[in-house]
């Protein structure tokens, strides 16, 4: 369950709770009754595993996108009639 900061709009009351998805934010401060706000704090993010770092995936010259290789022009296909009636 996430915990969930608060700070009251007329007493500067700032508290932490630990709230379900589900609950209904807080109204009401508990010391003067008063308005609360909720805040919201940065999220720590841990990336782990590869495919995060500035140098993975990444091709001797140093670009991360590598070039796509050139088509080969199509073949025509050969006429199966004009062989079959010679």
């Amino acid at each position: 369950m996430p915990t969930y900061a608060y700070a009251c709009k007329d007493c500067s009351h700032a508290f932490e709770i630990v709230q379900s998805f589900t609950d209904s934010s807080l109204t009401s401060c508990p010391e003067c009754e008063g308005t609360l706000r909720k805040k919201f704090n940065s999220v720590g993010v841990v990336f782990k595993g590869s495919g995060f770092y500035r140098t993975d995936s990444r091709d001797s010259k140093g670009s991360s996108v590598s070039p796509a290789p050139a088509a080969a022009p199509a073949a025509a296909p050969a006429p199966a009639a004009a062989a079959a009636a010679s």
